[in-house]
């Protein structure tokens, strides 16, 4: 079809959408807001207020769900024209969010939530969709993995038995320590996924990764482990030049670190939480409140193209590898991407294994903002010491459901079920939480509904009355 037949369709799709708004406002009360749906619902069926739009992301692989909708159509096909713009890292992406420079953006989780509490830049930001489970992993350097190697437990193949705890890195650091000098990994933001999944698997192996204090930004009291922020291209350099020992990061860069004999990887995310939560699409509280028929349209975009990343088992991820290695998007190398992306991960040259779960953008309710992942965000927060004071479990759920954006997500998704588009299965039946889940490396159970009883679990980690000083725990 033609580009000019292309608007054509569009603006008669735009027509209708207006048409069809006009009725049903017609057909409401006095107030025009129907009975049980709130204005805002009711706005975003209706057009697209802001056409143009300009999304961030970060060069990952997990960035995919924007990548397949800018390029099989399906921003097109709800009337968007949108511009994807790759940032520096994941501060600059935050601040072009808040400062409206981005109409939103490719988002670690923790950062909406961080935001809207006020932790560094305070603004209302919103997560309406989750755009991934999985997809990270640890990686340790060459130098370290000689180190464990040999003491590590073997499969009838010879072959390492995973996932690799974090008490195998005890000796290492042990003698580093010997030698007045400190184990350093890296993670990508203070208050990313990968800081908290690092920091889980260290303190699963009693590593003690160390407490933030407002004095101590870098959240190194009392570590064993110390941790700091590097942009996510830059971890296989980083790594090489022996600034850092290892690292948690997504994918490509744990790939990379393979192909270039730089490092190993040793566990992936996925084997630290299961189907654990990852990105989320961000914005503004305020854009989603101005341009609800625009909100919606993208969160509809974003859905199919999620759809279209798991359809038939993957059949698609080949061509979505080709996508993304484009030097617009993640522009790394097909071979490396395709590694983790085609449903294996390989380890090191020759350990190949299978991993149909480590990319998963739309099965398993892959896309709906569970208030119980924020709150688990939070908990990880609260546990090392970013949330200073304790504080009850209703704030958990009160300041998960200020941020996370399910009602948002389901009206996006109900109107493509309408459509026929996605299958009425694809929608959970739920309250917001997930059942009590089991699926973490240590056998701790989690409970969203119970943060401060979870919180009590740890071994490592703040419990209620507890805080940190410079002296440490108290």
């Amino acid at each position: 079809m033609s580009k000019t037949g292309n608007r054509f369709n569009i603006s008669k799709r735009r027509m209708l959408t207006l048409m069809l708004a006009s009725v049903a406002l017609a057909g409401c009360g006095k107030s025009g807001k129907p009975e049980g749906e709130s204005v805002q619902a009711a706005a975003a069926n209706g057009a697209v207020e802001k056409p143009n739009l300009k999304l961030g992301f970060i060069k990952l692989t997990d960035m995919a769900p924007l990548a397949i909708a800018k390029e099989k159509g399906f921003f097109a096909e709800e009337g968007l024209n949108v511009t994807l713009e790759p940032q520096a890292n994941w501060k600059v992406l935050l601040d072009g969010v808040i400062g409206g420079q981005l109409d939103g953006a490719h988002m670690l989780a923790g950062q909406p939530l961080a935001a809207t509490l006020g932790m560094g830049t305070k603004a209302d930001l919103i997560a309406p969709l989750s755009l991934d489970l999985n997809g990270n992993a640890i990686t340790i350097s060459n130098k370290v993995w000689q180190q464990i190697a040999p003491s590590l437990p073997k499969g009838a193949d010879g072959k390492p038995l995973h996932p690799i705890p974090a008490s195998a890195l005890a000796p290492v650091i042990a003698s580093y320590k010997a030698q007045g000098k400190s184990f350093k990994m890296g993670m990508v933001f203070p208050v990313s996924t990968h800081n908290y999944y690092l920091r889980y698997w260290l303190a699963a192996g009693g590593l003690n990764p160390g407490f933030y204090t407002p004095g101590d930004v870098a959240g190194t009291t009392d570590a064993q482990v110390q941790l700091s922020v590097t942009p996510p291209p830059q971890m296989p350099a980083t790594l090489e030049a022996g600034t850092i020992d290892g690292y948690c990061v997504g994918e490509p860069w744990n790939q990379a670190a393979v192909q270039k004999k730089i490092g190993v990887p040793v566990i992936t995310d996925d084997q630290i939480w299961h189907n654990n939560p990852e990105k989320v699409f961000g914005l503004r509280k305020d854009f989603a409140d101005k341009y609800p028929g625009t909100t919606a349209a993208v969160l509809r975009a974003i859905i199919k193209a999620q759809q279209w990343l798991d359809a038939e088992d993957g059949k698609n991820r080949t061509e979505a590898v080709k996508i993304l290695a484009q030097p617009n998007y993640v522009g790394a190398d097909a071979q490396v991407i395709a590694a983790s992306m085609t449903g294996k991960f390989t380890f090191a040259p020759g350990d190949t294994r299978e991993a149909k779960g480590f990319n998963i953008f739309f099965d398993n309710y892959a896309g709906y903002p569970y208030y119980s992942d924020a709150v688990w965000f939070l908990t990880q927060m609260r546990r090392w010491g970013q949330l200073p004071a304790d504080h009850p479990d209703q704030w958990y759920f009160d300041t998960a459901k200020a941020v996370y954006r399910p009602d948002l997500y389901m009206g996006a998704a109900k109107a493509l079920v309408e459509k026929g588009t996605i299958p009425a299965t694809a929608l959970p039946e739920t309250d917001g939480y997930k059942a009590p889940d089991s699926g973490f490396l240590d056998g701790i159970t989690y409970d969203g509904k119970r943060p401060n009883e979870y919180l009590g679990k740890f071994k490592i980690g703040l419990k209620q009355g507890q805080s940190v000083t410079a002296s440490g725990v108290k």
